[in-house]
């Protein structure tokens, strides 16, 4: 049973809204490989609900020909058709083992690849006409649209390079990634794409910088609840089809939905929810130095724009926590008494 006081604070945290101080989030997402996307979007959409956030775009790293579809085919579920959406304009191909395929033929959407702007046009267009500070980013992915949008120049958005914009109108990163205080090869910092995350960590100067690592989300682990709500929902569908088809689980599917890690799904608890010293420590007094091929390492340095975060309280509790988010049961969130 949990200490009362704690349950009493986290209930505080999670439901008590300061209407004024609601994080204005742009998710930027590899959707489509991994389940923990997909549930860190249920969440997004379940916390605006509740107003705890507002949700400006969805920015899409993937460019599976079903990805934007199954985006836009998401945001409809949940009743937010209007979220913009953009997406790394590299070219479509063909990924049928995506659970991005089945969402987007069980439900309805608009949008395809073709419909939507290049992510750093809609990154330039947002931040241009948001207050100064106002915005939190989720990157939850490869980070080759952060890079692209630190490299860009003015436009008719605004005067300002990409650089200059993100200091200006970011408030700050929460970035699903790394591994702490050291880690080798992990996929957001590597994505096959050489050389981009050291560029962005070494190229955002000023703006604050959360990191959630692979160690964190690895502890946690949740999905197999899934197996018990309405198959015709896209938490349903795309769990279950993960589950089926992602190399490190298949050989144990057996017709259910699998427990999986959660990695993504706690950076977005981060961002809305923050939670410092009551779901984990916030470590400080550091900077995270990323290599070529998807490896970093924590430097110790007084006052840095870095941070990562160091799970305090226990997986188990986690997962329930952030189940009860992604399942829009906020009611479940604080532990009864027995």
């Amino acid at each position: 049973m949990k200490i009362l006081s704690i349950a009493v604070l986290l209930f505080a945290l999670l439901l008590n809204v300061n209407v004024n101080a609601q994080p204005r989030i742009i998710f930027d997402t590899d959707i489509g490989g991994d389940a923990d996307d997909l549930g860190a979007l249920a969440m997004l959409h379940n916390y605006v609900k509740h107003g705890h956030c507002e949700l400006l775009a969805v920015m899409v790293w993937s460019t599976d020909e079903y990805a934007v579809p199954a985006v836009d085919a998401i945001n409809r579920f949940y009743l937010h058709p209007n979220i913009p959406v953009g997406v790394r304009k590299d070219g479509i191909y063909k990924n049928e083992i995506s659970y991005n395929t089945p969402i987007a033929r069980a439900f309805p959407y608009k949008l395809t690849y073709n419909d939507v702007p290049d992510a750093v046009e809609l990154y330039r267009k947002i931040l241009s006409s948001a207050r100064d500070t106002s915005i939190t980013v989720v990157a939850v992915g490869p980070l080759k649209n952060i890079e692209r949008l630190l490299k860009s120049q003015p436009d008719k958005y605004s005067k300002l390079n990409g650089n200059e914009l993100i200091t200006k109108k970011i408030k700050q990163f929460v970035i699903m990634g790394g591994q702490f205080p050291k880690g080798e090869n992990e996929w957001n910092f590597n994505g096959d794409m050489p050389g981009v995350t050291r560029y962005v960590l070494e190229n955002i100067k000023e703006v604050p910088i959360v990191f959630s690592g692979f160690e964190l989300g690895s502890s946690i682990k949740t999905g197999a609840t899934f197996n018990n709500i309405d198959k015709e929902t896209p938490l349903y569908i795309g769990f279950m089809h993960f589950s089926e088809h992602a190399p490190w689980i298949k050989k144990q599917f057996k017709g259910k939905i699998l427990n999986n890690s959660t990695f993504d799904q706690t950076a977005v608890l981060y961002a809305v929810n923050k939670g410092d010293s009551i779901l984990w420590e916030k470590v400080k007094n550091g900077y995270c130095v990323a290599d070529d091929k998807g490896g970093n390492r924590w430097v110790k340095k007084a006052n840095s724009n870095h941070a990562y975060l160091k799970l305090i309280e226990t997986p188990e509790f986690m997962a329930a926590l952030i189940e009860a988010i992604m399942l829009n049961r906020f009611e479940d969130i604080v532990p009864k008494e027995d």
